[in-house]
């Protein structure tokens, strides 16, 4: 009766191949590509990785892996004592995937880093503020005008006096009345972390 291990074996040596060809093209070791073809599985830790294997070696080989796994539950389900090794060997990989593997966790090392690093710069910066509109500081027949602002969602904002509320992006609208000549406002952003952000804005109102 035909199993896995056999099936693969039979269409590597009929395609004239041999174990460390296939492991250059799927880069898992001869000696697991074997264990395979044995159908060793004491050599694995799980059955995951089995199933791992299997799909890239028949892929190699031009095989349905769909095919081969239906062959290797049927043979896994016969053998319900088989134990797995507990940890997976460091030897499972080529030195290839160590390389990349190494360099996946330093990449992924120096995005926590940064982020912890753009984090603490947050904690302990003042509230940023930007202010859209108005563009101009010099008006005439304006009675009122509007200012925008935009900050942090979680900023407290000060107004010559007046709490003033920004909406879910941080956006907030405040209406100064003009006086003939100079008029100036106050803004005050109070962060959640305790750092306060003061702006000090000048208008001019002169009628023609």
């Amino acid at each position: 009766m035909l199993s896995v291990g056999s099936i693969l074996k039979n269409e590597r040596e009929k395609k004239g191949l041999l174990l460390i060809d296939i492991e250059k093209q799927i880069k898992v070791r001869e000696k697991y590509l074997k264990a395979i073809e044995d159908e060793n599985w004491n050599y694995f830790s799980s059955k995951i990785y089995i199933t791992g294997i299997l799909k890239n070696y028949s892929r190699a080989l031009n095989l349905d892996n769909k095919k081969v796994l239906a062959f290797f539950r049927r043979d896994y389900e016969k053998k319900e004592e088989v134990r797995f090794k507990r940890k997976i060997s460091s030897s499972y990989l080529t030195s290839e995937t160590k390389k990349f593997l190494r360099i996946g966790l330093i990449i992924l090392a120096l995005f926590f880093v940064f982020y912890f690093i753009f984090q603490l710069k947050t904690y302990f910066s003042p509230p940023d503020f930007t202010l859209l509109s108005p563009t101009k500081t010099n008006f005439s027949i304006e009675k009122k005008i509007k200012i925008t602002g935009k900050t942090e969602k979680d900023t407290s904002i000060t107004i010559a006096g007046e709490r003033i509320y920004q909406n879910k992006e941080g956006i907030f609208n405040y209406e100064l009345s003009l006086n003939e000549g100079i008029n100036k406002i106050t803004i005050i952003l109070l962060g959640a972390n305790g750092k306060k952000t003061t702006i000090e804005k000048t208008f001019y109102k002169k009628t023609p």
